[in-house]
C-alpha cells in the first residue's frame, strides 16, 4: 500500500485565516497534512527571514481535522525553513501556500509572503504551489475553489516538476452562481503598483506616513495572468527563483568590465 503524500501547508495571512483553513481541508483529501503557519498576519513581508530575534513555534492541540498544526512567530519563509529543518523528519512531497486573501498576480509576486513561502519550499527542492483569490475580505468565499485546486495539486503530484520552478495560481472573484471560464497557463503580466503616501500627524506630534496605492497593468497581451483574471480564468504562472537574465550576460560582458 502506497503512503499518502506528505503535504506542508502554510500562508502569510496567519494560521486562523479562512483561506488556509479551507486549503487544509482540501489537502486532507489528498495526503497527510502538516501545517506550519504564522501566528499573525505577515502580508507583504516578501522573502524576509528572522535573523536578529527569537522564533517561537508551538504545536496546536484540538485542531479541526486529522492534520498536525504548528503556529509560528516567524515569517512565511521561516515557517517553511522550520518545517523542513526542525519539525519534520521525512521528505515533504508538496508544499502549498495560501489561499491568500487577495491576488498575487503580476509584480505582486515579488512582495508576496504567500509566494515567498512557496518559493522557499522550491529552493529546498520541494514541489510547491501558491494559491491566491481576488478578494481581500476575511469573509471571502472559497467554496468554489476545491475542484480546481485538486486538479492543479494532482497535476503537480502526478508530473515531476522541473527543479527551480514554482506555480503561482490566482483565482478571479466570481459571483454566486457564476463559474470560472477555465484554467490558463500563462506568463506574468508587466505591471506596477503606483504608491501614494499620506502624511499624518501622530498625537505626540511626530509625522508618519500611511502607504496606499493602486495596481497599474502595463501589459496589453492576451497571454498574461492579468488578462486571464480579468476574463474570469484561473491563472497558472510557472515562476523561477533564478533571477539571472541569462540572455543579457553577453551584453554586459561587452562593457569591458
Amino acid at each position: 500500500m502506497n503512503k499518502r503524500p506528505l503535504i506542508l501547508v502554510t500562508n502569510d495571512d496567519g494560521i486562523t485565516a479562512p483561506g488556509i483553513r479551507t486549503l487544509i481541508q482540501i489537502m486532507n483529501k489528498v495526503g497527510e497534512v502538516i501545517v506550519v503557519a504564522p501566528d499573525s498576519p505577515q502580508s507583504g513581508k516578501g522573502h524576509s527571514i528572522t535573523l536578529d530575534s527569537t522564533i517561537y513555534c508551538q504545536k496546536i492541540e484540538n485542531t479541526d481535522g486529522p492534520q498536525v498544526e504548528y503556529s509560528c512567530s516567524g515569517t512565511p519563509a521561516d515557517c517553511v525553513k522550520l518545517a523542513k529543518g526542525q519539525i519534520l523528519d521525512r521528505k515533504i512531497d508538496l508544499c502549498v501556500s495560501g489561499i491568500n486573501h487577495g491576488l498575487n498576480s503580476s509584480i505582486s509576486v515579488v512582495y508576496s509572503g504567500t509566494m515567498s513561502a512557496a518559493i522557499e519550499a522550491g529552493i529546498e527542492g520541494i514541489p510547491s504551489i501558491g494559491f491566491s483569490l481576488d478578494d481581500h475580505s476575511w469573509k471571502a468565499n472559497f467554496d468554489n475553489l476545491e475542484e480546481s485546486i485538486l486538479k492543479i495539486v494532482n497535476g503537480v503530484l502526478d508530473n515531476k516538476m522541473q527543479e527551480g520552478v514554482v506555480l503561482n495560481v490566482n483565482f478571479p472573484k466570481i459571483e454566486k452562481g457564476e463559474k470560472f471560464e477555465g484554467i490558463k497557463v500563462c506568463r506574468q503580466a508587466k505591471g506596477n503598483w503606483i504608491e501614494e503616501f499620506e502624511k499624518r500627524k501622530h498625537p505626540l506630534g511626530r509625522d508618519y506616513y500611511w502607504m496606499t496605492g493602486k495596481f497599474e497593468n502595463q501589459d496589453k497581451g492576451t497571454d498574461t495572468d492579468q488578462w486571464a483574471l480579468d476574463n474570469k480564468y484561473i491563472s497558472v504562472v510557472p515562476i523561477k527563483f533564478d533571477l539571472t537574465d541569462h540572455s543579457y550576460i553577453k551584453h554586459v560582458n561587452n562593457w569591458g568590465l
